[in-house]
């Protein structure tokens, strides 16, 4: 614990499927850090990303709450759907600091996003107020310049699937199943999506 605050990972992404590599992740952070909870931030619009093939933001996070369930040590974030757009993490950040002052929020991001982390707007200011944890990808992070007291390498298990491989495997016709939490999976086929 840190200033006697819960200490919140805040997963960021489009969910455009949820898949259960994001699940693993979660459930590492959350099983294997001193985090309390992790809660899904869920994105309508990243401004580092085209929005082809996006669904609606409220099916994704409809998606993303039935594969969370009853799991208490996860929740999801509309948050920025609220937010000016394009959104910044700067911007959430600070929001969700002033509407829960008792808690911590930590940054949970992958090994890809650290590579171009200075990109990010007001990337100090993250910096300084904040935690990050970062969760290996297959890029090299042992020597970047910003590891430090508040970057902390995560060893969760790498598994390496996207959202994007999902989407085209449903478009193909492939079965994913497996890819996916079953929830999910016999929502996207309920509602015909990605074909």
């Amino acid at each position: 614990m840190l200033n006697n605050k819960s200490k919140i990972g805040l997963f960021f992404g489009s969910f455009n499927p949820i898949h259960i590599g994001h699940m693993m992740i979660a459930e590492y952070m959350a099983e294997f850090t001193d985090l309390s909870e992790v809660w899904f931030v869920v994105s309508p619009q990243n401004p580092h990303k085209q929005k082809l093939t996006m669904l609606n933001e409220r099916e994704r996070l409809h998606m993303v709450q039935l594969a969370i369930g009853k799991d208490i040590r996860f929740k999801t974030s509309d948050i920025e759907f609220y937010l000016p757009k394009p959104n910044y993490t700067i911007n959430t950040l600070t929001y969700l600091s002033e509407k829960h002052p008792t808690k911590q929020f930590v940054l949970i991001i992958g090994g890809d996003n650290l590579q171009s982390f200075k990109k990010w707007k007001n990337y100090e200011k993250i910096l300084e107020y904040y935690y990050l944890y970062v969760y290996k990808r297959q890029v090299s992070i042992k020597n970047n310049e910003l590891l430090g007291s508040r970057v902390t390498i995560v060893d969760a298990p790498q598994f390496e699937i996207s959202s994007s491989f999902i989407r085209k495997s449903i478009a193909d016709e492939k079965c994913v199943k497996y890819f996916l939490p079953r929830e999910v999976d016999e929502y996207i086929k309920h509602m015909n999506y990605y074909r």
